[in-house]
């Protein structure tokens, strides 16, 4: 895949692993685990060596029910870990955010090298500006409501239509906005608003997206649907779940895996290639 970057592209072949980091206390996989800085830090040494292309580090859990926190404290959490991982890795680094200052502070202090929006750009009223000033990649997601209320009953007649309606508006949106076009990144929002009947259809038709000509990001990585499919409880041990689904987004067009398990997904990617060819 080629991704246009704030300064150039990165062309390699894809799917590219993105590495889940979350610098929170009550996120649904690993709450609290990586909050303190030096915790964050080492775990995003241990997704580089593993192969991850991308670390998304976020400030904010987006679990289903969750608060938003205030600013000033996602900014704390976030960006000295960002500085510290783009000093030591080199590696690409998402911030995972919805706040427009924030964005702004991940991608001009801690040099942050994507946008990873849940909202689309629409939970913060000039995201869609501030991400056209920095140049930098965003990502669009699809969400029916907000974390706090997206699992309240949730509804739709044809989810993989409406998602690509949504996606037409969110692009128009951004374009208008100053977006380039080739900085968008798409992602239909998996568990996010979604029954699991909505997250089935969206994974067996993700390729009704590539009319769209953008990269497409999926994050399935220990999502609750997949525990409805095979029966685990604890999103700590969907792994075996999570390596499956993960492949059935590739082979439909997914550009980009968000996950957490990193060496898990390259190895799994690395067979699935060479079986493949």
């Amino acid at each position: 895949m080629k991704l246009s970057l704030r300064n150039g592209y990165l062309e390699r072949p894809g799917p590219l692993v993105m590495g889940i980091l979350n610098v929170t206390p009550d996120s649904f996989s690993d709450p609290g685990r990586f909050f303190a800085p030096e915790a964050a830090l080492a775990h995003a040494r241990e997704m580089a060596e593993a192969g991850a292309d991308i670390i998304d580090v976020g400030g904010e859990s987006t679990r289903p029910g969750s608060r938003p926190v205030g600013m000033d404290e996602e900014i704390d959490r976030v960006l000295p870990v960002i500085s510290r991982i783009k000093e030591e890795t080199g590696i690409l680094v998402s911030i995972d955010t919805s706040k427009e200052e924030v964005a702004r502070r991940a991608v001009e202090e801690g040099g942050a090298d994507i946008v990873n929006d849940i909202s689309a750009l629409r939970f913060s009223e000039r995201m869609a500006q501030v991400v056209a000033e920095l140049g930098v990649p965003v990502v669009l997601m699809h969400i029916q409501g907000t974390p706090e209320t997206m699992q309240r009953d949730p509804s739709y007649i044809d989810v993989v239509a409406e998602v690509a309606d949504y996606f037409q508006e969110r692009i128009e949106f951004a374009q208008a906005h100053g977006v380039r076009r080739e900085k968008i990144i798409l992602d239909p929002g998996i568990c996010f608003g979604k029954r699991l009947e909505d997250n089935v259809a969206l994974l067996r038709n993700l390729k009704r997206f590539a009319a769209f000509d953008l990269p497409l990001l999926v994050g399935v990585s220990r999502k609750s649907f997949l525990g409805l499919l095979a029966g685990e409880k604890l999103p700590e041990r969907r792994e075996a779940e999570t390596v499956a689904a993960n492949l059935v987004a590739a082979r439909n067009g997914a550009a980009i895996l968000r996950v957490h398990d990193v060496a898990a997904a390259v190895k799994a990617l690395k067979v699935w290639k060479s079986l493949a060819e």
